[in-house]
């Protein structure tokens, strides 16, 4: 509803009647408020306004802010508390759990489907259809946008979870916007294995269907249960992992999932971000399936404590931007912690195990897979989202690569291997024509493959009988090139094959030597 710009009407201050109206219709709405909530949502003293607006589809809105901060806003004499309101009281509406990437499609102005909601191992909420919910992420409970439920919960599973589920009509990030909070703050789950058993990690580890049939259909209504259900009689214990104590697979856990978030997450645009919107809408959700980040569990206690010890290494840079609350304004995005490299084949397996752990093998046709809400964010196009539900193997595999950074590992003898970011260039061997029709060669990337091109230059000098050059490179940076007087393709790739022994899919141009007979 307010995904777009709206006009504003306008702007009074509420009278003393309408504000006791207004508590006797909250109380009414909301009776899971009690009234000491209800005297802090809507004061008796403090400046309280009413904003009448038109949002972009013509309706007529009334909002009601308090200090400059919308809190509640009727619609059609219906009236619903913004995410603002329910940050402070985020149990007086049932809730639907969705996973971080589905928040943007929500802001862009898309309704909740179906295959995007999470089942935690309580069930789903029970609603009606047309009854006010909220939506909150994995891993917390403050909500990020409010609709009505487009079918009741029967419906929605005797659907098989499929088709709309909530009616967005309000997100955080939308025009309705608070004047002085813009982030949801990080609110536990109420029960653990709520953030325990749901998360998923952006590297295609996630189980988003994990859901099996429990039992026959009662009363239209099918149980569900979560196919991990009951799974810790079979498992080792955490203390047992690894041989290591708990608290020191909490901090590796802490680690791993800040620099999975800030390396698949977080971009430099969302600078500054508060640290409990770094917790609590990007690291809790890459946490590995079948763990539960606690930080209160780990050396650190507390999450400054832990971000002070980043600062130290230099990874991020965090700030009190306003008093009490830190934010983080800088990051490292080169720093040697956040590199880890994946080979084509691993690739291919994770994709592969992602793919045929959640179910998502067309069933009628095995060469297709179906793209659930991670694989549509991690693969397709703004405007393919909508349109493609499936794809082939290949496709898939295609996709998953050309959108993952390219990297290339130099192994030398007795040294470390170098890894750099980027496709590997091949050492590239042209000719070219000087002043009265002269040929040279000319040879660029030397230093790609280790090799120093004032060596190389001195070698073909005295093998070639002609003189060499070095000179930097044209539009490579910190590149030389070496230019050598004839067509001396020929000691060239010797040079580079025998000698130096370098494979021959790495030079390009050797087909360009004298033919024999010819000089």
């Amino acid at each position: 509803m307010f995904a777009k710009a709206f006009r504003v009407k306008s702007n009074t201050a509420i009278k003393g009647s309408d504000r006791r109206k207004l508590r006797a219709d909250v109380t009414a709405a909301f009776p899971a408020l009690g009234t000491d909530q209800i005297s802090e949502l809507i004061p008796g003293k403090e400046e309280l306004n009413v904003v009448k607006l038109y949002v972009h589809k013509g309706d007529s809105v009334t909002v009601y802010t308090s200090g400059g901060n919308p809190i509640l806003f009727e619609l059609e004499k219906n009236l619903y508390p913004t995410v603002y309101t329910l940050w402070a009281y985020p149990d007086i509406l049932p809730t639907f759990i969705t996973w971080p990437l589905v928040l943007e499609k929500l802001v862009g102005g898309a309704d909740l489907m179906l295959p995007g909601v999470v089942v935690p191992p309580t069930g789903l909420p029970q609603v009606q259809q047309g009854d006010l919910c909220a939506i909150a992420l994995v891993g917390n409970r403050a909500p990020v946008a409010i609709g009505v439920a487009a079918m009741s919960t029967a419906q929605m599973l005797a659907s098989g979870l499929k088709g709309k589920g909530v009616s967005v009509l309000h997100t955080y990030q939308d025009h309705l916007r608070s004047g002085d909070k813009s982030s949801p703050p990080a609110i536990a789950p109420l029960d653990p294995t709520d953030s325990c058993e749901e998360k998923v990690h952006l590297g295609l580890q996630g189980n988003l269907k994990s859901l099996t049939l429990d039992g026959e259909e009662e009363n239209g209504q099918v149980p569900l249960r979560e196919a991990s259900e009951d799974t810790s009689s079979r498992a080792p214990s955490q203390d047992s992992l690894d041989g290591k104590p708990l608290q020191e697979q909490m901090d590796d856990l802490l680690l791993r999932c800040f620099l999975h978030a800030l390396k698949s997450r977080v971009k430099k645009a969302d600078l500054p971000l508060l640290t409990s919107t770094l917790l609590g809408s990007h690291m809790f959700s890459c946490c590995p399936e079948g763990q539960q980040l606690d930080i209160k569990k780990s050396s650190y206690k507390k999450l400054s404590k832990f971000l002070q010890h980043m600062q130290q290494e230099q990874i991020v840079q965090v700030k009190e931007l306003s008093k009490g609350v830190e934010s983080i304004v800088a990051v490292d995005w080169r720093h040697p912690r956040k590199g880890s490299t994946l080979e084509g084949s691993e690739v291919r397996k994770i994709i592969t195990d992602y793919a045929k752990r959640n179910r998502l093998v067309d069933a009628d046709n095995r060469n297709l897979v179906k793209l659930d809400p991670i694989l549509c964010d991690c693969i397709l196009e703004k405007n393919e989202q909508h349109l493609v539900t499936k794809l082939p193997w290949d496709c898939l595999l295609t996709r998953c690569l050309k959108n993952m950074q390219p990297a290339y590992q130099v192994t030398f003898p007795g040294q470390e291997p170098i890894l750099k970011k980027g496709k590997l260039c091949p050492i590239d061997i042209t000719l070219a024509l000087k002043t009265y029709n002269k040929k040279v060669t000319v040879v660029r990337n030397l230093e790609t493959y280790g090799l120093d091109p004032c060596s190389v230059a001195a070698i073909l000098q005295q093998r070639c009988q002609a003189s060499t050059i070095v000179s930097p490179a044209p539009g490579a940076k910190d590149s030389l090139q070496v230019q050598v007087q004839g067509n001396q393709i020929h000691h060239l790739g010797q040079l580079l094959l025998e000698e130096y022994r370098l494979p021959g899919k790495y030079i390009q141009g050797l087909e360009k030597a004298p033919k024999p007979g010819k000089k």
